[in-house]
């Protein structure tokens, strides 16, 4: 007998026909003697809807209070998928983060799992009932809920699987495993037979919205045997594990990410400790910095151009005008229409030829660039929001050539 932990996202439920479907999925594993946890996101497009509703009771609510909204999407899904599956005559109950134990920092809206307590999960599993369990959120230490960003569903399940050591996760979508890029800009993307961790984290990291990032950083962690399947279509899907076979390509796949803003602060003084104090002021508003550029000093000043998450630009120019007069730059230069488009795989930065070849293609389209980044398995660049999808086409082509 196996633990299987399985994950459905809100295309895979929204409506009661998915829903069926997702129950007769889990009702087969069940069925071939598995125990099995599932893990459930809110249905279709609920949590906007939810979101929609906050703003027009008060468009300033507070985070505590989103939660405690956006938190009931996930309690409808489960309770639904329990009624299938009872339909079907078999033993199931759903639990929601604080009936479980999943406890969590008290970010609100950007949780991070600390522990969960397995004595509740483990006597229903004991009972040989299929436990479902609200993806998305936790507990804090004062009994709040929390709920986990964006995707948090996908950690919430990895995370369960490490803490009970599920044989296996499966996370189930609407597409039938990990691509080397979106198929709906790209028809000729690849599906992947396998990935490893890291580039799948630095894919999650960079835009591909296959998988969370959080969640893979717990996988790799726990090392949690992972698998991306499509709840539409019975065929194999792409494995996650810690090393996969090395592809013809040094490039696991290019993904894009246009939820960014470009933030440059000019004229700043060229003295020790001004990046500090810059970046100490984004750490206080919890404020994730990825990009940094600095720019050589010129008449004792410099530059230092930096990306964010669109959401938080208003913040930070806020917080960086507030401290003007001590960090003594000039002013700022923003902008929320720009893309960035990053490609992945092992080795990539040893390889001479493969930067060489990413900006021949992005030339060849004609696309400026606006700033560059790299790692040992990625690069990425900074773009005009309008040439994202035709810089992942370009570069995509470039490496996976279909001839």
């Amino acid at each position: 007998m196996s633990l299987i932990v399985q994950k459905f996202g809100g295309s895979s439920v929204k409506d009661a026909k998915h829903i069926q479907n997702v129950a007769g999925i889990i009702a087969e594993t069940y069925l071939r003697g598995n125990d099995v946890i599932v893990v459930l996101s809110a249905q279709g497009d609920t949590t906007d809807d939810l979101i929609a509703k906050a703003e027009e009771i008060n468009p300033n609510s507070s985070k505590r209070e989103m939660d405690m909204l956006l938190a009931t999407g996930e309690q409808i899904s489960v309770a639904l998928c329990a009624m299938a599956l009872q339909g079907m005559g078999l033993p199931c109950i759903s639990l929601t983060a604080w009936q479980v134990g999943i406890h969590s920092t008290g970010v609100h809206s950007d949780a991070r799992i600390k522990k969960i307590n397995t004595e509740r999960v483990r006597a229903e599993l004991d009972q040989h009932r299929i436990v479902i369990v609200t993806g998305f959120q936790g507990i804090d230490r004062r009994g709040d809920v929390t709920t986990l960003g964006r995707g948090g569903s996908d950690t919430s399940a990895v995370a369960l699987a490490a803490a009970f050591h599920a044989d296996l996760c499966q996370i189930y979508t609407d597409v039938d495993g990990v691509y080397t890029t979106d198929p709906r800009i790209v028809p000729t993307a690849r599906k992947m037979n396998e990935i490893s961790y890291d580039e799948m984290l630095e894919l999650a990291s960079q835009g591909a919205q296959v998988l969370h990032n959080r969640s893979v950083e717990l996988a790799k962690k726990f090392r949690v045997n992972m698998e991306v399947v499509s709840s539409l279509e019975r065929k194999p899907g792409t494995k996650i594990k810690e090393v996969a076979k090395v592809e013809k390509t040094n490039i696991a796949g290019v993904a894009k990410d246009t939820s960014i803003a470009h933030i440059s602060l000019v004229g700043l003084q060229h003295s020790p400790g001004v990046a500090f104090q810059v970046f100490a002021l984004m750490s206080r508003k919890n404020i994730n910095v990825d990009n940094i550029l600095q720019s050589i000093g010129r008449d004792d000043t410099k530059d230092i151009s930096f990306t964010i998450h669109q959401k938080d630009m208003e913040a930070a120019i806020s917080i960086l005008e507030e401290n003007k007069e001590s960090l003594k730059f000039d002013h700022i230069e923003a902008d929320n229409k720009v893309g960035k488009v990053s490609i992945v795989g092992m080795g990539l930065m040893s390889n001479a030829g493969i930067a060489a070849k990413t900006f021949e293609a992005l030339y060849e389209a004609g696309i400026n660039i606006q700033m560059i980044s790299t790692s040992e398995i990625r690069l990425s660049v900074i773009l005009d929001e309008k040439d994202v999808n035709r810089a992942v086409k370009a570069i995509h082509d470039k490496f996976f050539d279909m001839d």
